[in-house]
């Protein structure tokens, strides 16, 4: 059982892996009065290779507790003692993130990425569906049609971009490394094959009507989703990283109002260009973005206890 000893100003805590394992012998030595932040920054001291945006550490599950019962994570800025009772030999359960790679490098690759996967495709038309793939009709005119949708899909991630560096503020700093690679491979492969397709020499447009009004909601859900992530850097604006209730705007209507504009933008766009590599694009995107919204509705109606949205 923790020790409370008040002749000393420090506590040993011990730490362990989720199977148990003692991985500080003899105790990791920290301030009564530390927080979370300077427990990884000891524990990053006595293990190097764990610098703290890859450290988690959470409490013990008490004993008893029912089934795939999670323990208490321990998170940034609280205080080890005060907020979780920490003392004196005290027990504090250690996990490795694995490595881990900053959330403004994933975002502006994933949205880089595309624009210089579509653009190919466009610019250089007539070498890549001409002159390397030997198809015939490469040098004709442009569709509309194609015209637009290439200024709209560059205009989308170049938003993205911009929004990255001047809009958002992320609640963490880092993300697993592995993630860059798996959102660069959805958004660079689904861009690619989208491209292809639609820049294509035998590529059939829709009616002038029908692509009108897709690239009108399309140019409309753009900018609702620009406003959304205004409103919610907004939320932000004091530098805080606690959640906050959004509840201006959109978000008066749908609790994920950001997703609600970015799922019919693309719908948008593929009304208007009848892209089959667009609908399955945003139907993965779709169905992603739906359990997003569904565990962030979740934990909203648990944080705020007078929030109420339909969805």
């Amino acid at each position: 059982a923790p020790r409370l000893d008040s002749t000393r100003d420090t506590m040993k805590l011990k730490i362990v892996s989720r199977s148990g394992k003692d991985l500080v012998p003899g105790g990791l030595e920290v301030k009564d009065s530390a927080t979370t932040d300077d427990l990884k920054a000891a524990f990053h001291k006595s293990k190097r290779k764990y610098y703290p945006t890859r450290q988690r550490f959470t409490l013990p599950v008490p004993p008893g507790a029912p089934p795939k019962t999670r323990g208490t994570p321990l998170t940034q800025g609280k205080s080890l003692s005060k907020d979780y009772g920490l003392a004196d030999g005290s027990i504090v359960v250690f996990k490795d993130l694995g490595p881990q790679v900053p959330y403004a490098v994933v975002f502006l690759a994933e949205y880089a990425g595309p624009m210089l996967c579509y653009l190919p495709f466009f610019v250089m038309r007539k070498e890549i569906y001409g002159d390397f793939l030997g198809m015939k009709g490469a040098d004709k005119p442009m569709h509309v049609a194609q015209q637009l949708a290439c200024a709209f899909h560059t205009a989308h991630y170049l938003k993205r971009i911009l929004e990255t560096l001047f809009v958002h503020h992320f609640s963490n700093a880092t993300m697993p490394v592995f993630n860059l690679f798996r959102n660069c491979g959805y958004y660079w492969g689904f861009a690619s094959f989208i491209s292809y397709f639609i820049n294509h020499p035998d590529y059939t447009p829709v009616g002038e009507t029908q692509m009108m009004v897709g690239f009108g909601i399309s140019a409309l859900m753009q900018l609702g989703n620009l406003h959304c992530h205004v409103y919610q850097a907004s939320l932000r604006s004091d530098g805080s990283k606690a959640y906050k209730e959004p509840n201006g705007g959109l978000f008066k209507v749908v609790t994920c109002a950001n997703y609600c504009c970015e799922i019919y933008q693309w719908v948008g766009f593929n009304v208007a260009t009848q892209s089959a590599m667009g609908w399955i694009f945003i139907a993965c995107g779709a169905a992603q973005m739906a359990q997003w919204a569904a565990a962030k509705h979740r934990r909203l109606r648990k944080l705020f206890p007078g929030f109420k949205r339909p969805f």
